[in-house]
């Protein structure tokens, strides 16, 4: 039986990973296998993360709600379970942002979450 080859496919194949694989190092961007290899390792490192990231930004937020909430005379766990009591529904996110860019409001929060 005779061989069957790639042809215009494989050439096909090859060109769209290594497009992908622009601006990497070497032979890591020139040729088929290494840039395969990287790349391969490259999403990898991708699909992980992206969920490192949101788990180091819910930190950063907590971080930063616990600033705010010790220089307004309480904790961040007593914030949150007093937040919780008083039904006021806001994120981390929304939180820390606002711990940040109005301090104004986010001390009226924490004497709303310290009365309830």
């Amino acid at each position: 039986m005779a061989r069957v080859k790639g042809g215009p496919y494989g050439r096909r194949r090859h060109k769209r990973l290594l497009k992908m694989a622009e601006g990497y190092y070497l032979t890591r961007s020139k040729l088929y296998r290494r840039a395969s290899e990287t790349l391969l390792s490259g999403l990898v490192y991708a699909f992980r993360d992206r969920r490192v990231r949101k788990r180091d930004l819910r930190k950063l937020w907590i971080t930063r709600i616990n600033a705010a909430a010790r220089s307004n005379g309480i904790s961040y766990s007593r914030l949150i379970a007093g937040l919780k009591k008083a039904e006021i529904n806001l994120n981390r996110k929304m939180l820390a942002d606002i711990a940040v860019r109005d301090p104004q409001t986010f001390a009226k929060i924490a004497e709303q979450a310290k009365s309830a």
